[in-house]
């Protein structure tokens, strides 16, 4: 297992390096929208599924390759199912002043010593869909013991004890959470919960389930308005004059794109490489059958090839 991804783009974070504690694809949800694919292992049990020396270990190697802006604790499933994860952070902490931000879908607060083990990071990015049960139940297909009570009251008391930025993300989907009454829900549980801010965001990636369908910039662009204040419209983060040391580009390009699809000009800007050598990269992998395409919303994006 690789534990250590990227830098890849982030539209939040600018250049991230991801740091990888949990399996393929092991979760809390089975989200209709996720980039990564369907959940293979449900759960909310917590494991030291990977060895902490490794991982930090790992982190440690990359820092002296490149520069990233944040590194991420996030990856191939919930990172918050690592039991181990307070160690990492202490780790890391010790080894770079880089902030240090938690990409996880929210479910696991509720749980006390899950919130006392990520309180050094500098930012956490809770995941919050719907105000309704239901609603929730189809757009996350969650592990069959958590419900939405639950997981809004843990998020409650993580504002409480958490003293960093939480950036909650708003996933809107066309047909399931676009409703006044969702939207209307939404704002209210947002407004109890006080995020430093609320990021909106939609499908922008091949998601796991075909019904996963974005909305439009305009109506992105309404509902940003509907909810005010702190809130912001997850975009693109320029990267350009962003400088990686020399390592090995096309090991790192396959690191990318095994946690996310990309498309040519986010391998351009990760790797700080013009569009003509990113094609020309991307041609030799696709031809030697590393990587393959697909396409979404009318854009190609690169993954991975299953047999590789």
């Amino acid at each position: 297992m690789s534990y250590v991804f990227g830098p890849v783009p982030s539209r939040r974070l600018g250049l991230s390096l991801g740091v990888d504690l949990i399996p393929l694809k092991t979760c809390s949800f089975d989200c209709l929208y996720c980039e990564v694919g369907r959940t293979t292992s449900k759960t909310i049990k917590t494991d030291l599924f990977v060895p902490v020396t490794e991982v930090v270990s790992a982190v440690e190697k990359k820092l002296h390759n490149c520069v990233p802006d944040t590194i991420t604790l996030a990856g191939s499933g919930e990172p918050t199912l690592y039991s181990g994860i307070d160690q990492v952070i202490d780790c890391i902490r010790g080894m770079s002043k880089i902030k240090l931000a938690l990409l996880t879908n929210g479910s696991l607060f509720f749980k006390k010593e899950i919130r006392q083990r990520v309180l050094k990071t500098d930012i956490i990015l809770p995941t919050l869909c719907s105000a309704f049960e239901d609603t929730f139940r189809k757009i996350h297909r969650p592990h069959p013991d958590l419900h939405l009570a639950m997981i809004v009251d843990g998020l409650k008391k993580l504002r409480y004890d958490y003293k960093g930025k939480i950036f909650l993300e708003i996933v809107l989907l066309s047909g399931f959470n676009d409703t006044e009454k969702e939207l209307e829900g939404l704002k209210t549980l947002a407004r109890q919960i006080s995020p430093d801010q609320i990021q909106l965001n939609t499908v922008v990636r091949p998601p796991a389930d075909a019904t996963a369908i974005s909305l439009d910039g305009k109506t992105m662009e309404e509902i940003k308005v509907f909810f005010g204040g702190n809130t912001e419209i997850v975009a693109e983060v320029p990267l350009e004059g962003r400088k990686i040391k020399e390592v090995s580009l096309i090991n790192i390009l396959l690191d990318m794109i095994r946690i996310r699809p990309l498309s040519s000009v986010d391998i351009s800007k990760a790797l700080n490489i013009s569009m003509d050598d990113a094609e020309d990269m991307i041609k030799g992998l696709l031809i030697k059958g590393y990587i393959r395409k697909q396409e979404y919303s009318g854009k190609i994006f690169y993954l991975v090839s299953i047999h590789k």
